[in-house]
């Protein structure tokens, strides 16, 4: 029998007990579509994750000045500054690996309209700010280098801060609001970043000279910064370098022993990206083997069904030996019919697992990424899953004896 002879032979068997051989696939189906739903959906996680960060900027390190230790309690880095205005000076000259560095200042007050208020968190930052962050503005423009140096009363709003005050689609460029009782003149308004990987809305916000922060919102400390350095890598391969040549830079300008501590921290925020990746990496292929479980169930569901087709269709097996049938042609057919289960609820299971990963990505708001491979695997483990557990069904069918066979009620 040629291959398209066995395969019309298999098919029709199978057919003849419809039910029965739907039943059998359930296995495979439910499998398959575990596998590719929780792989679309880890892998969506994953560029969510990419994506938030990409929103906070590329190549960031975030520079913390020290702690303080009071009575044998330690406050946490920044509850001290050790950060000098010069120390953001010497980054930006002498560090080659660094592109652009800002100082920013963080305070949290209401932010007052004509008729509207909002508590927001207040951020004082140069133009390089924007430049870190990729931070376009939606109207106006951006702070200036002039804004820094003459202190001028100036501010870039947040969309969030924009709503709140104005409505939504409000233009409040040129309008006039009030901090701390002091009145700033709004020169743009940023476009809108969403939240962050952490769930902090980054568009709740209002940005201004961090010299004007310093003179009207909070008080300087003189030579220290009192906030944190923002720096950006001049590309991602040189971002272990930049961290590298600040750490030595600061060390060697704070004067601290080769034995000592830091009296700073840099936070680098592609290690945390990576980081959270690989979570999710790890859980979603733990998802994706726990999933596949149910491949192996559908295979020995394929077998025991295969086994009692072979018990009812021995008379059958026999006829068709003594009319000639060899036993590799027996052990083909049952072979296909085996195959031809597994790819069949190879192929549903992926229709149902893209269906299920679509609902499940809508009802996280998470994007869906299909990977071609893995359904190309999950149908193949599939197949492979048909033959593994249709061979003892079909060898037990090809080494039948026509005689016995033929007897058999």
């Amino acid at each position: 029998m040629n291959p398209i002879q066995v395969l019309r032979v298999a098919v029709r068997a199978l057919l003849r007990n419809k039910m029965r051989s739907f039943l059998t696939t359930l296995g495979v189906i439910i499998g398959v579509s575990a596998v590719i739903a929780m792989v679309a959906i880890g892998e969506g996680a994953k560029a969510r994750v990419a994506e938030s960060f990409a929103s906070m900027g590329s190549n960031i390190l975030i520079v913390l000045s020290g702690s303080t230790t009071s009575g044998g309690t330690r406050g946490g880095f920044g509850s001290m500054p050790t950060l000098t205005w010069d120390d953001l000076k010497a980054i930006r000259a002498e560090a080659s690996a660094v592109r652009y560095a800002t100082p920013q200042l963080r305070s949290s007050a209401s932010v007052i309209s004509e008729d509207q208020n909002w508590g927001t968190s207040i951020n004082g930052v140069s133009p390089e700010f924007f430049l870190i962050k990729d931070w376009s503005v939606a109207s106006g423009s951006p702070i200036s280098q002039s804004d820094v140096e003459g202190g001028t009363k100036v501010v870039v709003l947040g969309q969030t801060v924009v709503e709140k005050l104005y409505g939504p689609s409000a233009d409040p460029v040129g309008q006039t609001v009030r901090i701390k009782n002091f009145p700033f003149q709004v020169v743009g308004v940023a476009a809108r970043k969403g939240q962050t990987a952490m769930g902090q809305d980054q568009d709740d916000v209002v940005f201004l000279p961090y010299s004007t922060f310093q003179a009207k919102i909070q008080g300087g400390l003189q030579k220290f910064i009192p906030g944190s350095i923002m720096v950006s890598a001049a590309s991602s391969d040189d971002v272990a370098r930049a961290e590298k040549q600040i750490t030595n830079l600061l060390r060697d300008r704070h004067h601290i022993a080769t034995s000592s501590e830091d009296d700073f921290s840099i936070r680098n925020l592609t290690e945390m990206m990576t980081a959270q990746q690989e979570g999710l990496g790890t859980i979603t292929s733990l998802l994706a083997s726990i999933a596949a479980v149910s491949l192996l169930v559908g295979g020995i569901g394929i077998m025991n069904i295969m086994l009692v087709s072979v018990t009812e269709r021995t008379r059958e097996i026999g006829i068709r030996m003594a009319v000639g049938a060899r036993p590799r042609d027996v052990l083909a057919q049952f072979l296909v019919e085996a195959l031809t289960l597994s790819c069949f609820g190879g192929i549903l299971g992926v229709l149902l697992g893209l269906l299920a990963a679509n609902l499940l990505a809508k009802h996280l708001s998470w994007p869906v990424l299909i990977r071609p491979d893995i359904i190309v695997i999950a149908v193949t483990f599939s197949g492979l899953v048909g033959v593994v557990f249709g061979l003892y069904p079909a060898l037990k069918a090809s080494r039948l004896d026509p005689i016995d066979a033929l007897r058999f009620e």
